[in-house]
């Protein structure tokens, strides 16, 4: 692991000392400040020639920054020689305009895709995308891993019984599937209308839920409106005690004093694939830290071996 490089900008620094902790090497030095007139200014310290440098660069909020942040950080890594770029994006953000599906929009998560591709990356990790299909959006190699073996192990520690999964969605219905699978529960589907791109109707519920204790599943959570309408309908429906385990916990908004103020949900439970700030810091939300699995696949990407065991939803 001598030759392996983690190298972070300011956007979740805590994830990439925990991966080089993990890892058992020194994270890089690098300079990641702002000039007087706000452009980004970079400098990697440590010498990366020759070597596999990866770039711990999550483009959560702010966006655009860390986003500029990353593409920054693989040019300076590019000519500072190093032997591969990998871009480390545990959280992937644009991902969620993934299609034309009204008229003159933008397909966002492909514009990101080909801007980081051309910055001069060698391939991407990434984990839990918005949409499967993004990894179609690189012509490089990508690796998509799942944040459920982590989420999984920590309600399986709780002991629930009687449990039953609720896709958000129809488009999350693989994902719930898989939880289902793993921790032996039922399976429900919540079928909503969507009234904006952060505001949405719960019109049915599909499945069994009276009775049971529900883990509500989904990729990301931002304003928390669609999560906090999910938990009422589920309530009503007559469900004991409700969990939410979600991968990216955005939190934007009234994100916070919502799931707060909803009394229905007993615990948020994400990972730390964003930084969850001081304020964000509730009770009910608790942080899991997903370091271990980006350490092992960085360490395999390194070494040349094969990662599926990883993004295995299904073990």
């Amino acid at each position: 692991m001598s030759e392996v490089c983690v190298v972070t900008g300011n956007a979740n620094k805590d994830l990439a000392e925990k991966i080089c902790k993990c890892l058992e090497i020194p994270q890089a030095d690098v300079i990641c400040t702002r000039f007087s007139e706000g452009e980004i200014r970079v400098q990697i310290v440590s010498n990366v020639r020759g070597k596999d440098v990866f770039i711990v660069q999550p483009t959560c909020p702010p966006v655009n920054d860390n986003l500029m942040e990353l593409l920054i950080l693989i040019d300076a890594a590019k000519r500072a020689s190093a032997s591969r770029i990998t871009a480390v994006l545990p959280f992937y953000g644009y991902a969620r305009q993934d299609r034309k599906d009204q008229p003159r929009v933008p397909i966002t998560a492909k514009l990101v895709a080909n801007i980081i591709t051309a910055a001069g990356v060698d391939r991407v990790l990434c984990m839990d995308l918005h949409a499967s299909q993004i990894q179609g959006f690189f012509d490089i190699p990508v690796d998509h891993l799942y944040a459920i073996n982590v989420l999984c192990e920590y309600f399986e520690s709780m002991g629930l019984k009687n449990l039953v999964v609720v896709s958000p969605d129809v488009g999350g219905i693989r994902m719930a599937r898989a939880y289902a699978k793993r921790l032996g529960a039922g399976l429900a589907i919540i079928d909503k209308r969507r009234m904006s791109p952060e505001e949405t109707e719960v019109m049915n519920i599909l499945g069994k839920v009276k009775g049971k204790n529900a883990i509500l599943v989904d990729d990301i959570v931002a304003t928390g409106g669609s999560l906090v309408e999910a938990i009422k309908a589920l309530k009503e429906m007559g469900v004991e005690r409700i969990f939410a385990a979600v991968s990216h916990g955005v939190l934007s908004g009234p994100a916070v004093e919502r799931l707060g103020d909803c009394k229905a949900l007993e615990e948020l439970v994400i990972t730390d694939s964003i930084p969850l700030a001081k304020s964000k810091r509730v009770s009910k939300i608790k942080q899991l830290t997903v370091a271990p699995l980006l350490a092992e696949a960085i360490k395999r990407i390194h070494n040349e071996q094969s990662i599926s065991c990883l993004f295995d939803v299904n073990r």
